[in-house]
């Protein structure tokens, strides 16, 4: 088997087990309150358009290397995401 031929089943192996993901946590979104619904689909929508550049990768339309790039796109842009908590920041004192 070619090194090509292992790198798009690979890739294809990690787009379905990103949609696996998705499609787990994607019914859960409806009961969580509206801040953490619209967070929690801002990572879900991440994780989609990582596995659709996993799919490109497999049929060979983009390289390992733009692959990559856009993998770590991904992570920063669930960094922005994660810094964007739905539960408030503030530290409580005693006399709150």
């Amino acid at each position: 088997m070619t090194r090509s031929r292992r790198s798009a089943r690979r890739a294809l192996a990690a787009a379905r087990m990103l949609d696996q993901v998705v499609a787990t946590q994607l019914p859960l979104v409806g009961g969580l309150p509206e801040a953490s619904r619209h967070r929690t689909a801002d990572f879900l929508a991440e994780l989609v358009l990582l596995s659709q550049a996993y799919r490109h990768h497999a049929a060979g339309w983009i390289s390992r290397r733009e692959l990559a790039d856009r993998g770590a796109a991904a992570v920063s842009r669930i960094e922005v995401i994660r810094g964007r908590s739905s539960v408030p920041t503030g530290q409580f004192t005693e006399r709150d």
